[in-house]
């Protein structure tokens, strides 16, 4: 199962080298990570997508805090949060195909961040499920590149009962 966690580090030299170590050194994989500072000086925060198990992912978890660079460690999963991920895709739109194209980028909220004769290039932000469906619409047209940043979460917002 896929699983998203949160982890707070110190920001300094060295740390998503040993978090990375961890992960390789055990066999685990990570599907998409992101890392940026956060509002508190000195510390990042890491979001790792990673796959398994219940057990796995308390493993990878109990591994994690041992590091001492790390501040805290957050399952998502088990947390109502949102996440999102930004794409950029680069799909051929000839003159034929260009108005069917902008179509699906009006229906998916994208923006066209570029644009050549026979190309656009576009934005998009959503979670996995719709920047795959989005994908998968314009695979027909030919999509010449694709470049994802992986996936950013927080947990939501306390929300009041009715």
């Amino acid at each position: 199962m896929r699983h998203t966690l949160s982890v707070l580090v110190e920001n300094e030299p060295g740390v998503l080298s040993r978090v990375a170590g961890l992960f390789s050194g055990r066999g685990f994989n990570i599907e998409s990570l992101n890392v940026a500072p956060t509002m508190e000086k000195g510390v990042s925060l890491m979001t790792i997508v990673t796959g398994g198990d219940e057990l796995i992912i308390e493993q990878i978890q109990k591994q994690l805090r041992k590091l001492i660079t790390v501040v805290k460690v957050v399952d998502m999963n088990e947390v109502k949060h949102v996440d999102r991920e930004m794409v950029l895709i680069k799909v051929n739109a000839t003159e034929h195909t260009r108005a069917e194209v902008l179509r699906i980028v009006d229906i998916f909220r994208c923006k066209v961040v570029d644009v050549s004769p026979s190309e656009l290039t576009l934005e998009a932000t959503g979670d996995q499920g719709k920047i795959k469906a989005l994908s998968n619409l314009l695979h027909r047209f030919g999509i010449k590149e694709l470049a994802r940043t992986g996936t950013v979460a927080l947990r939501r917002s306390m929300q009041m009962k009715d």
